[in-house]
């Protein structure tokens, strides 16, 4: 190990060792094989495969191990109609298991591209949301249209999308192309609904890369990136999200616009599954003609679907995942990328560097967890709300969904660690909350807003400093 690499180390690793010799915890310790960087201190591991995404951290042993397995086998199978274990599955639905939209805790790819929309083969690794222009909900339906359904029940809706193209050049005269999806909803199951009446937009899911390093931020330090979060030369100036869950308003750090305060697992089983639980005991379509349906049918919705116990052990197995560590930072194009990284100012919005609060994480049901405190991270993120335009191809990224404080026009800024490995772990490079992107150079060209700045920047540069700006994304 270089001298580099080891002072790095030494600053990662000393806080939380020091708590862990107080708290009476098992020490950690890391070596950093040559060529790579520390993403989430003692969390950071080491693959560079298709279950980068989808390995428990160093510190995961004992019971916590047993729970992690029993989580990753809970987050994974897939769930049925029947009753008992294992079962509870709709009526309506939009995926069948947190892994069929998130493969090997990744993003699966979505439907939208591969057929055009809602899929028929039991999920189409995509959330719907609809609203009425004025952002309120239809009675028939709710926040999201399920495009699934059990045998015998009728889905609320598919989804069908068009894509229109249009053809940019850089000043070099080399050529881009950004699509931009254009959405039907088709075969209602009750009222129609007039498409001048109707807000739609499409969420395909998020990758499930330091999920526990979020939940342990410190939220003062994100509150005082909000209070400095302003560059007016560069147009950028963030904000926290707020909102109320358990009755308490906490800041948002969860989901495309930090509209959550957690890792949203029991409204995952509820609202992507229809698998009732503790806190969300109705189905999903209660009152409506689906469960009249489902009740002549012979099922039975007087039962919650799966334990507080089980879904903590899916909140465990998603907040120890270990996060890869970043790869190839020797390689001179790799380190020339990230000057211009910074030379954009993409770092502005994409904060290298964040700390976990000292006492770590806490479960659903209390567990805690703090192995992963005292921690220095770098996840490419502030965790702010950003506007992100509405000038590209006349609609840019505003998808016209409140969420919380978050208008439509605003999003949390991706964390990007571990986005250079979504094309092993999950076999295709769409990005963005649609998945419109293609690849990072339509991602980078689809900022407007607070991004039109850095945006240009990147338009500017030479062939090979925009080559080495994506293969620096790579690396991460």
């Amino acid at each position: 190990m270089n001298l580099t690499k080891q002072f790095f180390l030494t600053l990662i690793l000393t806080p939380l060792l020091s708590a862990c010799d107080d708290d009476g915890l098992d020490m950690i310790d890391v070596e950093v094989p040559a060529g790579y960087e520390l993403s989430a201190g003692t969390s950071t591991i080491f693959l560079n495969s298709s279950v980068a995404y989808d390995s428990e951290a160093p510190w995961v042993s004992g019971d916590y191990l047993t729970r992690f397995v029993r989580g990753d086998r809970l987050y994974d199978d897939v769930r049925t109609s029947a009753a008992g274990e294992g079962g509870g599955l709709g009526p309506v639905y939009a995926g069948y298991s947190c892994g069929s939209c998130h493969r090997n805790a990744g993003r699966t790819r979505p439907g939208l591209w591969n057929d055009g929309g809602s899929g028929s083969y039991g999920f189409s690794a995509m959330l719907i949301y609809i609203t009425r222009h004025n952002g309120a909900f239809f009675r028939q339906y709710g926040r999201v249209l399920h495009d699934q359904a059990i045998y015998g029940v009728k889905p609320e809706g598919k989804l069908k999308v068009d894509w229109k193209y249009q053809t940019f050049s850089f000043p070099d005269g080399d050529t881009y192309e950004l699509a931009y999806p254009q959405y039907t909803i088709t075969d209602w199951y009750a009222d129609e609904i007039a498409p001048e009446d109707l807000f739609c937009t499409v969420r395909v899911p998020l990758r499930h890369v330091g999920m526990g390093q979020m939940m342990a931020l410190d939220p003062a330090e994100i509150e005082r990136l909000a209070a400095q979060s302003n560059y007016p030369e560069w147009g950028i100036s963030g904000r926290c999200n707020y909102v109320t869950e358990r009755g308490k308003l906490c800041l948002g750090l969860s989901g495309n616009k930090a509209q959550h305060a957690d890792l949203t697992v029991e409204l995952g089983f509820s609202s992507d599954m229809g698998v009732t639980n503790s806190r969300y005991p109705e189905e999903i379509c209660e009152g409506q003609m689906q469960m009249t349906e489902g009740s002549m049918m012979g099922l039975a919705y007087d039962k919650l679907d799966v334990s507080t116990e089980d879904m903590e052990n899916v909140d465990l197995y998603m907040h120890s995942l270990g996060v890869p560590a970043r790869r190839n930072t020797d390689d001179p194009q790799v380190k020339r990328g990230e000057q211009m990284f910074y030379q954009a100012g993409c770092h502005l919005c994409h904060v290298t560097t964040l700390h976990t609060r000292p006492r770590g994480a806490t479960l659903l049901a209390g567990t805690q967890l703090p192995w992963l405190g005292n921690q220095t991270i770098h996840p490419y993120s502030d965790f702010l709300l950003h506007d992100m335009g509405s000038e590209i191809m006349g609609v840019g990224l505003n998808d016209n969904y409140v969420s919380g404080l978050a208008r439509g026009n605003e999003w949390r800024t991706t964390p990007l660690w571990g986005i250079g490995l979504q094309e092993k772990v999950n076999g295709h490079t769409y990005f963005l909350h649609d998945g419109r992107a293609r690849n990072f150079v339509e991602a980078i060209m689809w900022h407007g807003g607070e991004g039109e700045a850095s945006k240009n920047k990147f338009r500017q540069m030479p062939r090979d400093d925009r080559n080495a700006l994506v293969k620096f994304l790579q690396s991460l």
